[in-house]
C-alpha cells in the first residue's frame, strides 16, 4: 500500500456530510487510484478478473459475498507470483501477470469497493461482518488507504481487542487478531508485504 509516485497524497476531495459521523464520507489524498501504489494498481486495472467478473458485480452486497468465497488471505500478490512477471502465454491470463506479479483477489476487490463510493454506514458493514474475518479485514484496509489520517484511531480504537483470527499471509504463515491487525494499519508503513501510504506527522500529534 504505497503513496502514489514520490507525491504526498492530496487533501480530501469530497466533504463528508455534517457531523462526524455522517453518512458520506470523506476521501483522503487521490480520488481516482485510492493511494495504490502505481504498481498495484496498474495491476489490478490490467486484470481479467476486474474487468471482466468483478465489472459484472455491481451491488455493494454482490462485492461483499464475492470476498466471503473468494478471499484467503490480505497480501497485494498471489503467493510466488512476483518471480513470473514478464512471462507471456497461459499466465498472463490469470488476475494480471505485469510489472508485479499476479494482483491478489483481495486487492481487485479493495479496488472494487472503492469504485462503489461506499457510505460510513457500508464500511461499518464491513468491519463489524461476523462472516469472515477477510471481509472485515478489506474494510480495515479501505479505511487505511481512504480515511483522513486523523480520523484513523477513532476508527480502529474499537477493535483493538478483538480475537478473530486471520492469516494475512498469502500462501499462509501469518495468523494475527483482527485486533492486532487494527492495531498495527493506523501507524505502520508496512503490514506483511503491504505498502501502505505514509501516515504523516500531524495526525501523531492527534493520538
Amino acid at each position: 500500500m504505497a503513496n502514489v509516485g514520490n507525491q504526498p497524497p492530496q487533501q480530501a476531495v469530497n466533504k463528508p456530510a455534517p457531523g462526524k459521523h455522517g453518512n458520506v464520507l470523506p476521501l483522503w489524498g487521490n480520488e481516482k487510484t485510492m493511494n495504490l501504489n502505481p504498481m498495484i494498481l496498474t495491476n489490478v486495472l490490467s486484470s481479467p478478473y476486474f474487468k471482466v467478473q468483478l465489472y459484472e458485480l455491481k451491488t455493494y452486497h454482490e462485492v461483499v459475498d464475492e470476498i466471503y468465497f473468494k478471499v484467503t488471505h490480505a497480501e497485494p500478490w498471489e503467493k510466488g507470483s512476483r518471480k513470473t512477471a514478464g512471462q507471456t502465454g497461459m499466465c498472463g491470463g490469470v488476475r494480471g501477470v505485469g510489472t508485479g506479479g499476479i494482483v491478489s483477489t483481495a486487492f481487485c476487490l479493495l479496488y472494487k469497493l472503492f469504485t462503489l463510493k461506499m457510505t460510513r454506514k457500508q464500511v461499518m458493514g464491513l468491519i463489524t461482518h461476523t462472516d469472515s474475518p477477510y471481509i472485515r479485514a478489506l474494510g480495515f484496509m479501505y479505511i487505511r488507504y481512504t480515511q483522513p489520517p486523523a480520523d484513523l484511531v477513532d476508527w480502529y480504537d474499537g477493535f483493538l481487542d478483538d480475537e478473530e483470527e486471520l492469516d494475512v499471509k498469502a500462501g499462509g504463515g501469518c495468523v494475527m487478531t483482527v485486533g492486532r491487525d487494527a492495531a498495527l494499519l493506523p501507524h505502520q508503513t508496512r503490514v506483511v508485504l503491504h505498502a501502505l501510504p505514509p501516515y504523516p506527522s500531524a495526525c501523531a500529534e492527534n493520538d
